[in-house]
């Protein structure tokens, strides 16, 4: 793993270091447990956004880290009908959270991208169609 890829924090017994992947995963799932998030995105395939399940989470955040600080940019699908900006403080707050306590580091930005919105099948009601 390249020194790019690593953040390395000097401490009083050793250095400490996070693969910048670790730091991504951490953020994919705080993000993924606010309601609302349908799902991580990893970019436009033919247009639509491309939903990611579980293994996937770190291709839908970017992260930078510095010695103390970290910035993270999360690319989600939203469900439709969700309230956007009550969600995104929520996962804002949960990501700071997560990643200061599991990792020291304070995320100085948190932006989220929204890239889609998932609309619920609703079962067809043949009944109220019009011959």
């Amino acid at each position: 793993m390249s020194t790019n890829d690593m953040n390395t924090r000097e401490e009083q017994n050793g250095s400490i270091s996070f693969a910048n992947d670790v730091v991504a995963t951490i953020a994919g799932l705080a993000t993924i447990e606010i309601e609302g998030v349908a799902g991580m995105s990893g970019g436009f395939s033919g247009g639509l956004a491309e939903l990611l399940g579980r293994k996937n989470l770190t291709k839908g955040v970017k992260v930078e880290v510095g010695k103390e600080e970290c910035a993270i940019d999360l690319f989600i699908v939203v469900e439709y009908g969700v309230e956007i900006p009550l969600m995104c403080e929520k996962i804002q707050a949960n990501v700071k959270k997560a990643v200061e306590t599991m990792t020291g580091l304070k995320p100085v930005e948190i932006n989220i991208h929204i890239q889609g919105v998932r609309i619920a099948k609703e079962p067809v009601d043949d009944t109220k169609r019009v011959h």
